[in-house]
């Protein structure tokens, strides 16, 4: 991604900033507690999140030692045909131009699914 396709990442916990642009939800459940108005969501995009089956797995040993392997599997899906259409949804967004924002929920954004997804849409977008 250039310069002039910015991609961050923020906490839907966070209030919206000005220079959010597009604000894209990259979890598969709606955040806990938090309103539709008060998340300001533009667009949500599920299936570019790790299948409920691999979450699950992951979460099950928080000691970090699963981490590789589920940054491997994730990578895996995110080119199996459902996530391979919602991450070229997401690169669609970012090629209009203007910030994304990419929004979650996590606690610990480094640990989570977010850093995996935001280097495979840089990879997908030197490809095309």
């Amino acid at each position: 991604m250039s310069g002039s396709e910015p991609v961050r990442v923020r906490r839907v916990y966070d209030p919206p900033g000005d220079g959010d642009g597009t604000r894209v939800l990259v979890d598969r459940l709606w955040p806990r507690g938090v309103s539709k108005e008060r998340a300001a969501i533009d667009v949500w995009l599920k299936d570019v999140t790790p299948s409920d089956e691999l979450r699950s797995w992951y979460h099950q040993d928080r000691s970090g030692a699963r981490r590789d392997t589920f940054v491997d599997r994730y990578r895996t899906e995110l080119g199996d045909p459902a996530h391979a259409e919602a991450v070229d949804r997401l690169v669609g967004i970012v090629r209009e131009g203007g910030p994304v924002t990419l929004i979650t929920a996590v606690k610990d954004v480094a640990d989570s699914h977010v850093p995996v997804l935001v280097d495979h849409l840089k990879h997908v977008m030197k490809r095309t």
